[in-house]
Parts: C-alpha cells; sequence; structure tokens
C-alpha cells in the first residue's frame, strides 16, 4: 500500500469509486434473496485507502455485468461525468473490474490524462500521479499499441493468403459482383427512368446503373497522358 501513497496530503481531492460485479444473480438465503456477489467487499478498501490519503469521496458507480459487455450504465455514467470535471481521481479495486481489454484500459487512461484525472488501481499499486505510475502506464499503452499493430499484420496477411488459395467457403474475398443485365438498364433508362429509378426496381447502387448505361454518342474517354493522346 505505502507504493501508493502520493504525500501532499495538503490537497483535497475530489475522489470516484468504480465497483463492479460479474453476476447480478440472487439466491435465496432463508426468507428472502441476496445478490450472489456484493460490489461492497470491493469499496471498504478503497475507502480505507482515500481516508489514508485525505481525499473525499463524492461518488460510487457499480455495475452488475460481466466486463466482455459494450454497455455498462455505472461506467457511462462515471465517463459523463469525467468529462464534465465531477472529480479529480478514479480509484478500482483492480483493472479487470474497470476494463474488460487492455485496450479499453488504455483507451480511458488517455482520455482522464486529457481530462487531468488521475486513475487509481488499488490490487496493481498504480497511480498515474506518480513518476513510477506514469511508467507503468506507458509500458500498458505500448504493449496495447503492439497488439494491435500484431491483429493488423495478421488481418492483413490473412486478406492476402485468401486472395491467393481462396477462402474456406469459396467466395472470393470482398464485395460479390452485382449480377445483371445491362441491356435491362439501357431498356429502362430509354423509357424514361432516372438512374435512381432504375437502381431501386433492379436492387443495384446507382453508380452501378450508371456504369452500366453505354458512353454517350460523340464522348470521348478521359485520356490517362493528356500528350501521349495527341502523339
Amino acid at each position: 500500500m505505502s507504493g501508493l501513497d502520493l504525500g501532499g496530503r495538503g490537497v483535497v481531492k475530489h475522489v470516484c469509486f468504480y465497483l463492479r460485479v460479474s453476476t447480478a444473480s440472487k439466491s435465496r438465503r432463508g426468507d428472502s434473496t441476496a445478490f450472489d456477489q456484493d460490489p461492497a467487499v470491493q469499496e471498504q478498501p478503497l475507502r480505507d485507502l482515500t481516508a489514508q490519503r485525505g481525499w473525499t469521496v463524492t461518488k460510487v458507480y457499480s455495475d452488475r455485468a460481466s466486463g466482455a459487455k459494450e454497455r455498462r450504465p455505472g461506467l457511462d455514467a462515471l465517463m459523463a461525468d469525467a468529462r464534465r470535471g465531477a472529480f479529480d481521481v478514479v480509484v478500482v479495486w483492480r483493472f479487470d473490474r474497470f476494463a474488460r481489454s487492455v485496450k479499453q484500459l488504455v483507451l480511458a487512461l488517455e482520455e482522464f490524462h486529457g481530462l487531468g484525472i488521475d486513475f487509481v488501481s488499488h490490487q496493481e499499486a498504480l497511480d498515474t500521479s506518480t513518476p513510477m505510475g506514469r511508467a507503468m502506464f506507458t509500458i500498458i499503452a505500448a504493449m496495447a499499441e503492439l497488439e494491435r499493430s500484431v491483429i493488423r499484420e495478421r488481418v492483413a496477411a490473412g486478406l492476402e493468403y485468401a486472395r491467393q488459395h481462396g477462402t474456406r467457403s469459396g467466395k472470393a474475398v470482398g464485395r460479390p459482383r452485382a449480377v445483371f443485365r445491362h441491356d435491362e438498364v439501357a431498356t429502362l433508362h430509354e423509357q424514361g427512368l432516372s438512374l435512381r429509378q432504375i437502381a431501386t426496381r433492379m436492387g443495384l447502387g446507382v453508380g452501378t446503373v450508371r456504369r452500366a448505361l453505354p458512353a454517350p454518342a460523340g464522348s470521348t474517354e478521359v485520356c490517362q497522358n493528356p500528350v501521349a493522346g495527341r502523339v
């Protein structure tokens, strides 16, 4: 715990907690039912920590949901209040209670940094207001960037392999070409239908319809090399 001590106790900081348990299931206990997991188990150590620092707890945000869920009401409310400057420090019990991935953690920490908000994780002894905490954040950010780079390289390599060797399904890589009768496009256009009307009737894009129409009489193609075109 001493590694989290900031010093500077004369500065009163406004703090919020974020607590999360991974299930909202309940069990019967005697004549009543109660949640199987209680966020208060995480809250008390955080209150002890902030009391030691002389910080003021302004709000506690909590969720009963799996960390894999995209939307968490408590976390969404915390981020919205952070952007309004409602507190100076976010304190959590552990990284995995706050973020579902390293990427989400890094993005949140980067936003907190831009807002001038510190982040403290009780179990990992991370405090971004200290030199050691900032160094740890830099390492985490570097690992997240490495992970993103590896994923991009794997995706690119997979697409290139599929182009050269085909896919397991036998389908080509990318959007399939639209199959339709070009003469039908020309006929509908001669009947006075607009490009959009033709596209709607045939289930095509307007650009596809435009390219399917024959070039107007007397028009010339644009030459890619105007100097060579005059030779």
